[in-house]
Parts: structure tokens; C-alpha cells; sequence
């Protein structure tokens, strides 16, 4: 059997406990005081917080008091952004037209909130050509100005050169 994520009433060995929940009157109590007032409301002595002294304890039904923090978490989750990365991918050698193309994916990506990836992928010996991948990133940067920031400079790892884009605040849902 797994152990309870939370001490409950014998469980618990602090001498004194502070006290809350529902028909409860709030405050610190001997911890045999507090287990009789739980058992006879026919409920358990949960300890919430152990870093605080006295230690919190709740006065609740154990199952109903796991399911509520489940449901919580659960809620939490389910609000908390989650951050989408569109990659864009050049060559060292992309024509205006390509990059005219790719710069309005990457402005509709940033006006829908997510980060954009643009790395040049060099193949073979186009490795020498670094610079003109360097060139290309910084003036997409610039021509994305207004709708994204830039999170990270141009940095070459292995055979790309990787830049990262985030939209503006004003311009996220």
C-alpha cells in the first residue's frame, strides 16, 4: 500500500497544531485537542504545512480534501500558457522572394503568440558562407521589429545558426 501524501491524525507528532477549516473555530490547539475535536465531527486532522510553527492542520475528510487539491492542480494546469515554437529555415543562399515568404509565416506566427525559430541550415561546405547566414537572420530580425523581439542573438551549433524570436507583448492574446 502507498504511504498517505499527507500525515494524518495519529500520524501527525507535532505537540501543538494550528487549526483551520469549516466549523472550526481557527487556532492553535494541543494536538489531542484537535484530534478529539476531528473525530468528533466524525472527520480527519490533515497536516497542510509542516514548514510553518505551529504546523498547519486542516479539519476535512481526507478523500474529499485529496480530490479538491487533484481538481486544483488540475485547474492550474489547464489555465498556465503554453508556449508553441514555429520553426523557419533558410539557406545560406534563400532569395528575396523565399525570404519575403517566410517573413510573413513568421509575422502570422508571432501575431498568434508563439515563438518563432529561424536557423539557416548550412550543407556540405556552405559552412564557409557563415556570414551570409549571420546577415540573413539579423535582417529578418529586423524586418520582424514590430510584431517580435529578439530572445537570442544568431549563434552558429554545429551546422546551423540558430536565432530566436518572441512576439511583443502587445501583440499576444
Amino acid at each position: 500500500m502507498k504511504a498517505p501524501e499527507f500525515l494524518i491524525n495519529e500520524a501527525i507528532k507535532n505537540p501543538e497544531v494550528r487549526l483551520v477549516g469549516e466549523n472550526v473555530e481557527n487556532g492553535v490547539y494541543p494536538i489531542a485537542k484537535a484530534l478529539s475535536i476531528a473525530a468528533d465531527l466524525g472527520l480527519d486532522l490533515v497536516l497542510i504545512s509542516d514548514k510553518s510553527n505551529p504546523v498547519i492542520c486542516k479539519i476535512t475528510e481526507y478523500s474529499k480534501f485529496l480530490y479538491e487539491r487533484k481538481k486544483k492542480q488540475k485547474e492550474l494546469k489547464s489555465k498556465s500558457a503554453k508556449t508553441v515554437i514555429k520553426e523557419i529555415r533558410f539557406g545560406p543562399n534563400t532569395d528575396e522572394h523565399d525570404f519575403e515568404f517566410k517573413l510573413k509565416h513568421a509575422e502570422k506566427f508571432l501575431a498568434e503568440g508563439a515563438k518563432v525559430k529561424a536557423f539557416v541550415h548550412f550543407k556540405g561546405r556552405a559552412i564557409v558562407y557563415k556570414e551570409r547566414g549571420e546577415i540573413l537572420l539579423l535582417k529578418f530580425a529586423e524586418a520582424l521589429q514590430e510584431v517580435g523581439k529578439v530572445e537570442s542573438m544568431p549563434k552558429l551549433e554545429g551546422k546551423r545558426m540558430i536565432m530566436f524570436l518572441a512576439p511583443t507583448k502587445s501583440n499576444k492574446k
